[in-house]
This record gives C-alpha cells, structure tokens and sequence, in this order.
C-alpha cells in the first residue's frame, strides 16, 4: 500500500487538488499543524488545512527533496521558497491498511519561514470561513 497511498499524494501536490483529499483522508485523521498547539482531529478539518497548504505552499518552487518509507509511514523533506523566503520542512504522514491517511504532521525551518506560514495560512484558513 505504500506505493498506493505515496502516489496518490504525490499527484494531488503535483495538481494541486484540494477535492482528492477526500478520498485519501482516514475519517478519524489527526493533523499537527507547526504553528497550532493541539492536534486537529477529524476529515473536515484536516481537508481545510491541507487545501489552505496547497494554495500557500505549492507554487512552481515547491520540491520535495527526500523521502524516507515504511510499510505504514512515510517522512517527505520539501524546500519553497515563498516570498523570498526560503522555507525547509517534512511532511510525516501514517496510513492505515487500507491506504488512508490516518496521521498528517508538518514540521518547519527556519523561524522565519515558520512565522510566514503562520501569517499566511490564518490568512487563508480565515478567508474560508
């Protein structure tokens, strides 16, 4: 399934589409967000923060770097540069045997690019309400 469930991500960030995510998102999945302190639990939710990333973070500089698998798991290096900025991060994502996502966690560097993407995606997660 790891294949499965990798390829299915890597095309929605390579078409930068939001409505597949339904499809790849366990019900119960939990996101941890690096600027919100507790977990995100749910699809719904979890849908909004990953639509409001992929306006923010895939723009023509997004690359994913390095990717590091398991059976169940996988941790995806990326590097954007968004406003000038350069940003560094992983994208660790679990998935259950069916191949849905159960667990989305983000981590980024540096401080700078963590306090641009804290302005960026309020502002985004703020105009969909």
């Amino acid at each position: 399934m790891t294949i499965a469930t990798l390829a299915r991500w890597h095309q929605l960030v390579e078409n930068r589409d939001a409505k597949g995510l339904d499809s790849l998102l366990a019900d119960e999945v939990v996101f941890h967000s690096p600027v919100v302190h507790t977990p995100q639990v749910g699809k719904a939710v979890t849908t909004q923060y990953l639509a409001a990333a992929f306006r923010v973070f895939f723009n023509p500089s997004f690359r994913y770097v390095r990717e590091l698998c398991g059976p169940h798991d996988a941790v995806l290096e990326f590097q954007v540069e968004i406003d000038g900025i350069s940003v560094n991060g992983v994208d660790m994502i679990k998935w259950n045997d069916a191949g849905q996502i159960v667990e989305f966690k983000v981590m980024l560097r540096p401080l700078k690019a963590v306090n641009l993407i804290h302005q960026k995606m309020a502002a985004m997660l703020q105009a969909n309400r």
